[in-house]
C-alpha cells in the first residue's frame, strides 16, 4: 500500500498520479486533500505517519513546488523524503538512500513526468551494501 497525499496546490496532480500508479496495479491510500484549503505540513504528517507505523511501505506528497513536504516529511522520525524532479535523482534516491517518500512539484512538473517518476520510485530497490552504513548515519542523526 502506498500513502498519497497533497495540499490544495497538489489536488490535479495527485488526481493523475494516482490513475496512473492503479492502472499499473498499484494499491493507493489517497489521504486527501480533494481540494479544500490545507496546510502541507498537516499533510506530510498524515502520510509519513502512515509509512512510519507501516501501513504503507512508501509515501508520495504532493504540493506546489514539493519543497515544503519534503522538508516537513523529513522531520518525522523515519522518514527519508526526496524532491523529485528527475528520473536519475528518483532512481537512485531509491537505490541509495532508500528513501521512504517522495515529493514532488505540481507547479513545477507535468503529469505525465511526474507519473513517470511516480514509477521509478516504487519499482526501484534500495541496494544496501556500502548505502546502508550511510542510511545508518541518516537514521541516527534523529536520535542526536
Amino acid at each position: 500500500m502506498i500513502a498519497i497525499g497533497c495540499d490544495h496546490a497538489g489536488v490535479e496532480l495527485k488526481k493523475a498520479v494516482i490513475a496512473a500508479l492503479e492502472e499499473k496495479g498499484f494499491k493507493l491510500m489517497d489521504m486527501g486533500t480533494d481540494g479544500e484549503p490545507c496546510d502541507y505540513p498537516d499533510m506530510a504528517e498524515k502520510v509519513c505517519r502512515e509509512v512510519t507505523s507501516g501501513n504503507c511501505e512508501k509515501g508520495i506528497l504532493i504540493c506546489g513546488t514539493g519543497i515544503g513536504m519534503s522538508m516537513a516529511a523529513n522531520k518525522i522520525k523515519g522518514i527519508r523524503a526526496a524532491l523529485c524532479s528527475d528520473s536519475f535523482s528518483t532512481k537512485f534516491t531509491r537505490l541509495h538512500n532508500d528513501a521512504n517518500v517522495m515529493c514532488m512539484g505540481a507547479r513545477t512538473l507535468g503529469p505525465g513526468l511526474a507519473c513517470e517518476l511516480a514509477e521509478i520510485f516504487l519499482t526501484t530497490g534500495f541496494e544496501g551494501g556500502r548505502h546502508q552504513r550511510r542510511v545508518d548515519l541518516i537514521t541516527a542523526l534523529e536520535s542526536k
